[in-house]
């Protein structure tokens, strides 16, 4: 659960805690960060499975290990929301933000086979307003219910000085299990003509923002899409968890040898981290179609196609390699699911991906 923390004096035998007033005066506001906590109790409690053992507002969160499989593993992964948090607190877009923090940690785990455990969060401003912290922590709550994960600790942290002007900052630690036997990828069992599918994305999910907030600065977030979506709502979609259809594919009996998180760096960049040495996948940039919100910030900042792969996940959020034989019956399970390429023998030194279209 998260607790308040503020910036505390150094700690001698001379030194004196300042009243509250004498502290808020200094920019610190402990009455703001109690009532923030406060507010998000109830939606908190509402995450927490029988494995935790510590109520909201103790010093550190209990989590019990039952159950566990022959071979346990911890992963855990730590992220942030970056400059998207900027985008959404310029249009009062707060409960987003908490979901893109859970979901986009949930993915970096899920893609090793993970599944959560427990998230803790850490929100930090130079000013807490208790409604907006609410709000981020009422996100991060819906998220980890969706996935069965509990919300088990997290900090508020109230910084004037270090954060400018109503500027904050959003990231989080997940921890989730997986037995060492189901643990992804497997780069051993890749092969040359297994297939790539695509699932696809929300919208920008929490990368290439530093560009978009650029390129909105002085025209009209509202404005439609050609799908009708007002463009600032396409662009602050929280980041989508890929959970439920992975579990799909595996209950399905697809034999999963490698998930990639589409995040920071894009296609080009994240594929090639689960491939093994002597294979590169070739992937068909014809196969989908970009959705509107990257088409307009393609055509608005004058980017590159090729660099707009590996800065946008242009609408494929998380790829999915398989054998060929499994390629109906993965389309059965997921429809939704796009084939974008397929693994092809390289004769470089590292995997890398070739685009065609």
């Amino acid at each position: 659960m998260t607790e308040q923390k503020v910036d505390s004096p150094p700690n001698s035998c001379n030194s004196v805690v300042p009243p509250p007033s004498l502290y808020a005066a200094a920019g610190v506001d402990i009455e703001a960060g109690n009532r923030a906590v406060g507010l998000m109790k109830a939606a908190v409690r509402a995450t927490f499975t029988p494995d935790v053992r510590a109520d909201v507002g103790s010093f550190g969160g209990l989590f019990a290990l039952n159950d566990l499989p022959s071979q346990p593993l911890l992963v855990a992964s730590t992220d942030g929301v970056g400059t998207k948090v900027k985008l959404a607190a310029q249009h009062g877009r707060w409960q987003g933000i908490g979901q893109d923090i859970v979901n986009h940690c949930l993915n970096d785990i899920l893609v090793q086979g993970a599944r959560p455990l427990f998230f803790l969060d850490y929100i930090a401003a130079d000013k807490l307003v208790p409604e907006k912290v609410a709000a981020v922590v009422l996100g991060m709550a819906e998220a980890c219910r969706a996935a069965g994960c509990a919300l088990l600790g997290g900090e508020t942290a109230e910084m004037p000085g270090v954060y400018t002007a109503g500027s904050c900052d959003v990231a989080g630690t997940i921890v989730g299990l997986v037995d060492q036997d189901a643990l992804l990828p497997r780069p051993h069992e890749m092969q040359a003509g297994d297939l790539l599918f695509g699932l696809p994305s929300s919208g920008p999910h929490t990368n290439g923002y530093s560009l978009i907030r650029q390129v909105l600065t002085g025209r009209d977030p509202q404005q439609p899409l050609e799908d009708g979506t007002p463009l600032i709502d396409a662009a602050l979609a929280p980041h989508r968890s890929y959970l439920a259809p992975v579990q799909l594919l595996e209950e399905a009996g697809i034999a999963v040898k490698g998930l990639a998180h589409i995040t920071g760096g894009g296609l080009v960049d994240n594929v090639p981290r689960i491939l093994p040495a002597g294979l590169r996948a070739q992937i068909d940039r014809r196969s989908w179609h970009a959705p509107p919100v990257f088409r307009r910030l393609l055509d608005w900042s004058g980017m590159t196609l090729d660099e707009a792969y590996r800065v946008f996940n242009m609408g494929i959020g998380m790829v999915v390699v398989i054998r060929a034989d499994q390629k109906g019956l993965i389309r059965n399970v997921l429809p939704e699911a796009i084939q974008i390429g397929s693994l092809d023998a390289s004769a470089k030194a590292e995997p890398d991906v070739a685009f065609e279209g």
